[in-house]
């Protein structure tokens, strides 16, 4: 777990998981730039990439999608609903992780949070 938009960056350079749980609200740069970067990279494009903010409006969903997150999820999170749309995710390679950046889900597959 990392805790700024620029350390979320440097992580992905060499962490490379099957989801990210990515907070809009960063410091040092927002969850909007993070995720519009990790698209642009070959990574990034198969990524799957879950905004988990407080903000909920539909403007805030809407700019969410048009940053390239693939869902959008308002705090607190319900944990059954994560642990449904984890669950749903297609089946990824598996990885090779460093087990203290991110976690398994229940299905096995990598996941970090930014």
């Amino acid at each position: 777990m990392v805790y700024s938009g620029p350390d979320a960056l440097r992580v992905m350079e060499t962490y490379q998981p099957d989801v990210v749980l990515l907070d809009i609200g960063m410091p040092g740069m927002d969850g909007h730039e993070v995720a519009r970067r990790l698209r642009q990279t070959p990574r990034g494009r198969s990524l799957k990439l879950i905004a988990l903010t407080g903000w909920g409006q539909e403007q805030d969903r809407l700019r969410s999608q048009l940053a390239g997150f693939d869902d959008h999820l308002i705090k607190p999170a319900d944990v059954r609903a994560l642990e449904t749309l984890l669950d749903s995710l297609a089946p990824h390679r598996p990885q090779n992780g460093d087990a203290a950046t991110g976690h398994s889900t229940a299905s096995g597959r990598e996941a970090a949070s930014y």
